[in-house]
């Protein structure tokens, strides 16, 4: 018995912070889940008071969250010594068992998975708490496809002092976010960051960073970035974003809900058909072949953080970063198609740019140039808007860094299939990318802007006939 209240019958599992028991509530009558923590042998006695003092704060904190996606917190309990935090039983696999059974999720079972997780964070964060354990198996998948998060026993407040006597690294090594690694305090978008190695692991079927040894894996968070074969559009660009190694640059929670609207139903995508999918209510499929580009969508510029932001982070590590030790933002020496350059908006060469992606425009791009209409594709023109970066006005401005940034995106995207193949050798490249005037002017203007936009032109400056972005599949 423990505390007098629950019966304990037999053991459901055990990690390492912990075992897990099935128990009888007999005050109620009902069966629950009993996890009895454990910190690993030869932790100092003070870290132990702490850490147990934390948890019984934290879980407590957790009991009061109020999310279907959240496993609830019932009771807390110490008792001889030990920490009992008891939680509602969930009797489903975890997301680890599906996938490892059963292989990768279908995109819109996962875009389904993200949101349900995406609320439970949510509603952690607002209440102060970091999760700080976001993982395969801490997540579990009911038959009618409810995901429920649990494990909120090592959760940190965000008012609460570190941890520091001995530098004890709590959470998952694989999910463990980069500035953690790097000795920050875990964050709300720590919490994202593991989300975002959650969905990759869901999608794909194996984790991201996981490596055959801890410090392989932690090698691998702070300096390789994932590759998806089988995500694709806006799943790809919710993970991506997520995986920004950069915590302000990642994407925030209301920027990942605006993305997930937009994710295609059907299988996972991959380069062959082998291993079956299944949703989350356990009907399976088969893969499919991988679309050749992403899905254009048309509108104002700002809808998402884009294919964009999750790129060029990704590919640029935030401005002025690298990838694999290589400059990311600078096109490669064997690079023949131009690329120009300028800024635009308040104090720019080009005193205004409103033309939004898919839509082209009638004049040349150049000093004192004005554009703020959307100009059919299928009628003469001087160019024709085939991506975008929205960026954060909380970054300091640095119009040498952005203009890096977006020449190295801009150059991706042109030879990433958002262009027609058939097309690229008699196509240049322009990047705008906004003025400091444009970038810090009060939003409520009206000229405040943080986007870099990329532009076809003909390379011998002539006028183009036809639109050349690949249109919806």
């Amino acid at each position: 018995m423990i505390a007098g209240r629950y019966s304990v019958l037999h053991e459901l599992g055990r990690g390492g912070m912990g075992v897990v028991w099935l128990a009888e509530d007999t005050t109620i009558g009902r069966h629950v889940a009993i996890k009895e923590l454990h910190l690993p042998d030869g932790t100092p006695v003070a870290e132990r008071m702490v850490f147990e003092e934390r948890v019984l704060r934290e879980a407590r904190t957790a009991g009061r969250l109020n999310d279907p996606a959240v496993v609830t917190v019932y009771d807390v309990v110490q008792e001889q010594g030990a920490t009992y935090i008891v939680m509602e039983l969930i009797q489903a696999p975890t997301l680890a068992d599906i996938v490892r059974d059963r292989g990768p999720l279908k995109q819109d079972a996962v875009a389904r998975l993200a949101e349900q997780l995406l609320s439970a964070l949510e509603s952690a964060h607002q209440a102060g708490v970091v999760h700080r354990d976001v993982k395969p198996s801490n997540i579990m998948l009911a038959a009618n496809g409810r995901a429920k998060l649990t494990d909120f026993g090592i959760a940190q407040s965000v008012d609460d002092p570190r941890l520091t006597t001995s530098g004890l690294l709590i959470g998952s090594p694989a999910y463990l976010a980069p500035e953690q690694l790097r000795g920050e305090s875990a964050s709300a978008a720590s919490d994202l960051w593991a989300l975002g190695a959650v969905l990759f692991y869901a999608v794909e079927g194996y984790s991201p960073f996981e490596r055959a040894n801890t410090a392989a894996t932690m090698h691998a968070i702070l300096n390789e970035v994932p590759f998806l074969t089988r995500g694709s559009g806006a799943l790809a660009s919710v993970i991506t974003g997520l995986l920004n190694t950069h915590p302000q640059a990642r994407l925030t929670a209301a920027q990942v809900r605006g993305l997930l609207t937009h994710v295609q139903p059907g299988p996972p995508t991959g380069p062959h058909t082998g291993p079956t999918a299944m949703y989350a209510g356990g009907h399976p499929t088969i893969a499919a072949p991988p679309p050749q580009y992403a899905p254009k969508r048309k509108g104002g510029i700002g809808w998402q953080i884009v294919l964009a932001l999750v790129l060029v982070m990704a590919l640029a590590g935030g401005v002025g970063g690298f990838l694999l030790g290589q400059e990311a933002a600078k096109p490669s020496e064997d690079q023949t198609t131009p690329v120009a350059t300028f800024t635009y908006g308040s104090g720019g060469q080009v005193r205004e740019f409103g033309v939004n992606d898919g839509y082209c425009g009638v004049g040349k791009i150049q000093n004192d140039a004005s554009f703020s209409s959307n100009d059919p594709c299928d009628e003469t023109h001087e160019f024709e808007v085939y991506g975008y970066i929205d960026l954060n006005e909380k970054w300091q401005y640095s119009g040498a860094e952005l203009t890096e940034l977006g020449k190295g995106y801009c150059v991706w995207l042109f030879k990433s299939g958002r262009v027609e193949k058939g097309a690229l050798s008699k196509l240049a490249i322009t990047v705008l990318v906004p003025s400091q005037g444009a970038w810090e002017a009060d939003s409520s203007s009206g000229s405040s802007s943080q986007t870099v936009v990329c532009v076809l032109t003909a390379k011998d400056g002539t006028q183009l006939s036809e639109p050349y972005v690949v249109a919806d599949s």
